[in-house]
């Protein structure tokens, strides 16, 4: 009895050590698999750094023998959400600001590869021809989300109509951080999307660059661009656990390759800020 109690224990022992290593063999081949696959899913919501993308980036890696799929989202939120629950693979349509924001508030692990061309925030306005015609108590409109608030207040106050504090993270500024509003300005927090459709309900508003483009914008216009800063340049964004993928290091290299600066070089009318980014 003792010697066949013994055999089924060893049987059960062995077993168990056969679907531990199947088991272990299976992850690291899922994870080899995952960085030398070739067919890329890309998330796309509203703006021109995906178009960038899909019309400079993908041909460049096709030749090199890759697939792309694109999921379409309605926001960044969702397309951000997508890419954290490994649903997507890229996604290229946010700066270091909104994804360590997400990160933060999401309990995300998305992490920036490499940053990209870049259209600056501006002031625009459809009442007024300059800056100079700024009044007292005139209206303004900003973006309502976090990363692009603080830019649209560090953006007032290089026009000179806000002082900030100086001492407050420049990421992170808010009305709070106001120091001197001697134009008694009107500021209303909207949704970024929103902004083009009321341009003429405000004496100016600030518009960032991905809006510029999708609300069809003349990016020429704008009474003043801002002064774009690390945290504000557009980034190809992964999962931590991806960023050094063979496919992601593609990604990379396309975007600091010869022939993506020669297809700037012939297609940027002056909309991208070109980050150095070596």
């Amino acid at each position: 009895m003792k010697k066949l109690t013994s055999v089924i224990l060893f049987l059960v022992g062995l077993l168990f050590l056969v679907a531990c290593s199947t088991n272990s063999g299976s992850k690291e081949a899922t994870k080899e698999q995952s960085s030398d696959k070739k067919i890329i899913k890309y998330g796309k919501a509203a703006g021109p750094y995906t178009v960038l993308f899909e019309d400079a980036i993908i041909p460049i890696l096709e030749k090199e023998g890759y697939q792309f799929k694109v999921v379409e989202f309605s926001d960044l939120l969702q397309n951000d959400t997508a890419l954290n629950e490994g649903e997507i693979d890229v996604n290229v349509e946010q700066h270091t600001a909104y994804m360590e924001n997400f990160n933060k508030t999401q309990n995300g692990d998305l992490v920036a590869i490499s940053k990209i061309p870049t259209i600056p925030a501006g002031i625009f306005s459809s009442k007024h021809k300059d800056l100079k015609a700024i009044s007292k108590g005139a209206k303004i409109a900003i973006p309502s989300d976090a990363s692009n608030t603080a830019r649209a207040y560090k953006l007032l106050e290089k026009a000179g109509w806000l002082k900030m504090d100086p001492n407050a993270s420049v990421s992170k500024l808010t009305k709070d951080d106001i120091v001197e509003n001697p134009y008694q300005l009107e500021i209303t927090e909207m949704d970024s999307a929103n902004i083009p459709r009321v341009l003429d309900d405000f004496d100016y508003a600030v518009i960032t660059g991905s809006i510029v483009y999708s609300a069809g914008i003349d990016a020429s216009t704008a009474l003043l661009q801002e002064d774009i800063l690390e945290h504000l340049i557009l980034q190809v964004v992964v999962k931590e656990e991806n960023k050094d993928s063979d496919w992601a290091k593609a990604i990379r290299e396309a975007y600091h390759s010869k022939e993506f600066k020669d297809y700037l070089e012939k297609n940027n009318k002056g909309l991208w800020f070109v980050p150095n980014d070596k």
